[in-house]
């Protein structure tokens, strides 16, 4: 059984930081390439950040510069540093794992106050 199990949301102000985690089991992690995506209400999921089983790595325009998304293959984990946070970061953050297939997590939420 596949899991995504994110961690590390929450309430930060602007300026601060989060590093939202992405723990995946069921899955062989370093043949995956990893992504943080991240959504508000009644809009599209949109790609935050991605790396490849290479460590390849790609950002949105809106986060160049302030998150870093990184890779533990020993301990089947992603991560997304988020620095000098905006109040329009403020999203639901969803971790996917793609292969041959996509896999997704659950969410955790990050609300960043003016």
């Amino acid at each position: 059984q596949v899991q995504l199990v994110e961690s590390g949301g929450g309430l930060v102000q602007a300026g601060g930081s989060l590093r939202l985690s992405c723990a995946a089991s069921g899955i062989r992690f370093s043949m995956y390439t990893m992504g943080w995506f991240r959504q508000t209400p009644g809009k599209q999921r949109d790609l935050v950040a991605t790396i490849s089983r290479g460590g390849g790595t790609n950002y949105a325009d809106s986060v160049k510069g302030r998150f870093t998304i990184s890779r533990d293959n020993a301990k089947n984990t992603v991560y997304l540093q988020m620095n000098s946070l905006k109040p329009e970061d403020t999203a639901v953050y969803y971790c996917r794992a793609t292969y041959l297939m996509d896999y997704w997590g659950q969410g955790t939420q990050v609300t960043v106050s003016s």
